[in-house]
């Protein structure tokens, strides 16, 4: 069974979002490809600050990148691509500004042309990833809309990695992206750093966006490879800057202990083929004991604090995995019970089919599935993939290759679908 995360805290139907690089864009250059891949959102958080303007930002780093998809494969790769990136978008917003000049985009634009010259705006939050999070997490905006936004803005994921996020149909994400343009442009909303004051109240929908762009990197929803390092590593930094940011919030630690632990198996994770390894058949020495050490640390330190939230109590789980030498000692009770505990503060699908998986080692897998058969979310490959797994345990092969199919045929990972493949050829 493919291993997953203890689930995310966000509604069961969430997300609205505002498209950036429109999905479907012409073949990148390697290069080309890579840049965007590690510094979109670093580009769009720069441009966004010297711009004051997020759309025009958006606009202009990606004319920028059409620009570097038709020049660096004739003029080669420029010595820091992401300064060449961020300044070929200024330009073009001047361009731009020219273009549709009015009185007021010609005070803008004089603005513009000496911004860089200029000091940065004064604000607790000095990270321009972070504080364009921030940023964009604007109360005019419901949470979900306000995570899906930055989802886009900050990893650059595309319409079909959002939605599988969130767990909806790509082409409902797609009306959102639509009625989030419509709804920012004609409300006016303004995009501005936040005061102090302001960070606590949006600062469960950034964890929610750090949370989900670990997760594409930890298990990336389409292409070949299982996850994407870069992502996970980024989302690790956010989490870092978050704490020195707010060291008095609990969740923003339980956050980063949950991403640290769960990082920490990555050496494990695959074969040197690239090929899935489950939880329960990883070289646990392969295991990165200096991640494990750190977040457990963090851990003991969350207790202290009797707030526990929902990444505290993942990070909790963790810890727990992290602390058994063998799966064989895993204390799986004790992971139930914070699964327990966990669907009282965060009652999602994925936490449902997460504590399924530990009802299976403590109760049985017959006892799993009537809990599984309960998770109203059959349009999720997780849940086929979950049952496909009890069913094979209860010697019931028939309705286990049926369920093996359903999730094969909804799972877009290459390495995940191997995977299931390989556990369905076991089947008599």
């Amino acid at each position: 069974m493919p291993e997953r995360r203890g689930g995310s805290p966000l509604p069961a139907d969430p997300g609205v979002l505002v498209g950036t690089v429109p999905d479907g864009d012409p073949p990148f250059d390697a290069a080309v490809e890579r840049v965007f891949r590690d510094d979109y959102g670093r580009a769009i958080a720069t441009l966004t600050r010297i711009l004051g303007d997020l759309g025009l930002a958006e606009e202009s780093v990606q004319d920028a990148f059409a620009v570097a998809i038709d020049r660096w494969p004739r003029d080669g790769v420029p010595d820091n691509p992401t300064g060449w990136i961020v300044t070929t978008a200024r330009h073009r917003a001047i361009d731009r500004l020219r273009r549709e000049a009015s009185r007021d985009d010609r005070h803008a634009q004089s603005l513009l042309l000496f911004a860089q010259d200029q000091p940065e705006e004064v604000g607790p939050v000095r990270d321009d990833r972070l504080r364009l999070m921030f940023t964009c997490c604007h109360p005019a905006l419901s949470v979900t809309s306000q995570v899906a936004l930055t989802l886009r803005l900050i990893a650059g994921l595309g319409t079909e990695e959002i939605a599988h996020a969130f767990l909806v149909p790509e082409a409902t994400m797609a009306q959102r992206l639509v009625r989030a343009k419509n709804k920012i442009r004609n409300a006016g909303i303004p995009y501005r750093v936040p005061a102090d004051a302001d960070l606590p109240d949006r600062l469960v929908s950034v964890l929610a966006v750090v949370y989900l762009v670990f997760n594409e990197g930890y298990v990336a929803s389409s292409g070949d490879e299982l996850g994407r390092l870069d992502l996970a590593e980024e989302a690790i930094r956010l989490g870092r800057l978050l704490v020195n940011l707010m060291p008095d919030e609990p969740e923003v630690h339980g956050l980063l202990a949950l991403m640290l632990l769960t990082e920490s198996r990555r050496p494990a994770r695959t074969t040197p083929e690239g090929a899935l390894v489950t939880l329960s058949e990883q070289d646990r020495s392969l295991w990165d004991s200096a991640m494990i050490a750190e977040g457990q640390a963090i851990v003991r330190d969350c207790l202290r604090w009797n707030r526990p939230g929902p990444y505290q109590v993942q990070a909790a789980i963790a810890a727990v995995h992290s602390d058994a030498p063998t799966a064989e000692a895993t204390d799986w009770r004790q992971v139930l019970a914070l699964y327990d505990q966990l669907m009282v503060l965060a009652p999602t699908s994925i936490v449902a089919l997460n504590r399924a998986v530990a009802v299976a080692e403590v109760d049985g897998p017959q006892e799993a599935l009537l809990a599984v058969d309960a998770v109203p979310r059959t349009d999720y490959y997780l849940w086929h993939a979950v049952r496909a797994d009890l069913l094979q345990r209860l010697d019931r092969p028939a309705e286990a290759r049926d369920a093996f199919d359903a999730a094969i045929a909804l799972t877009a990972n290459t390495a995940e679908r191997q995977h299931l493949e390989t556990r369905l050829s076991t089947l008599p």
